[in-house]
């Protein structure tokens, strides 16, 4: 279990602050190596952490932080992206693949689904996986078989019209392209292995 929560950065979003027991070790053992969003920069450093870089356009951090992190602080002002993306770029940029989303959901629900949904562009660039307190959201496209523990609730949401097949769970979807984000969601895995394909690009959100 160690091994699978080292990645190559963690990306710390400004929502709320992780306290489930997975995302918390995840954090701590990748401590030294959290890219910040601007915005939950100030809470990192409350809660005793310092980041390796905070990304973002400045204007969510304290004049005290911004001094203290003079150093590591990365400015980008332009406004196409958010400060996750920006945050996700400049990580792929320093050769980072392997990444980690923390305190990209709270707060504000607007934030949250824009936040959620970027994950199908991520995957274009890098393996990320966004931890909450409640579950794991991952983007998939293809074939991939899913590890899951029997039992599992586990849902799914397409980002596009393509048709989806998931074997392996209590309520299958065989070839079915779903319109709603509501229609592929709280399922639960029967198998140890849940396969997904899809020609387009979907999200599984997996519960703890």
């Amino acid at each position: 279990m160690k091994d699978k929560m080292i990645f190559d950065c963690i990306i710390l979003a400004a929502g709320d602050f992780p306290t489930h027991g997975i995302p918390l070790a995840t954090l701590e053992a990748n401590r030294d190596r959290v890219i910040c969003c601007d915005g939950a920069t100030d809470e990192l450093l409350r809660r005793g952490y310092t980041p390796k870089f905070a990304v973002g356009d400045g204007d969510s951090m304290s004049a005290d932080t911004k001094k203290r992190l003079a150093d590591r602080l990365i400015l980008e002002s332009e406004q196409e992206n958010n400060d996750l993306t920006k945050a996700v770029k400049f990580a792929v940029s320093q050769g980072y693949r392997h990444i980690a989303i923390l305190g990209a959901t709270g707060k504000r629900e607007d934030h949250t689904l824009g936040n959620i949904g970027l994950l199908v562009d991520y995957m274009d660039i890098a393996d990320v996986a966004m931890f909450t307190d409640y579950g794991c959201f991952f983007p998939v496209s293809g074939r991939r078989e899913i590890a899951c523990s029997i039992g599992q609730q586990i849902s799914f949401f397409c980002m596009d019209a393509a048709p989806l097949t998931v074997t392996g769970v209590k309520w299958q979807i065989e070839n079915r392209t779903l319109t709603r984000w509501w229609q592929g969601t709280l399922n639960e895995a029967i198998s140890e292995n849940v396969t997904v394909e899809t020609t387009g690009k979907i999200v599984v959100y997996q519960k703890y």
